[in-house]
């Protein structure tokens, strides 16, 4: 909801256009992602307060494109591969039920 200093919820509309970069301090060695512009320089550590960090290199995701994997699957596919396991495990029954095993 658009509020009437130009922020949404909070959000000054100058920094939604940033992108999060990850960073690691020289110094201590912690990794810390900040929204900032490209050019930044200087940007202070939050474990150590040193101002030495560099801007790592990080792999993206293309537009459109999801994660795949067990934890990430929607409710929907899960349903589907449910359903798509009782119906094969039906039809292993119906077939030893034909050939006599069962």
């Amino acid at each position: 909801m658009p509020l009437g200093d130009g922020g949404v919820r909070g959000l000054d509309l100058r920094l939604a256009g940033m992108p999060v970069y990850e960073f690691e301090c020289e110094e201590c060695g912690n990794r810390f992602e900040e929204l900032a512009p490209s050019e930044a320089l200087g940007l202070a550590c939050p474990a150590c307060g040193s101002t030495q960090a560099r801007r790592l290199l990080s792999p993206v995701s293309p537009p459109g494109r999801q994660p795949r994997g067990a934890g990430v699957r929607s409710g929907e596919s899960q349903r589907r591969e449910r359903e798509a396991a009782r119906g094969e495990r039906l039809a292993e029954t119906k077939r030893k039920r034909a050939a006599g095993d069962l």
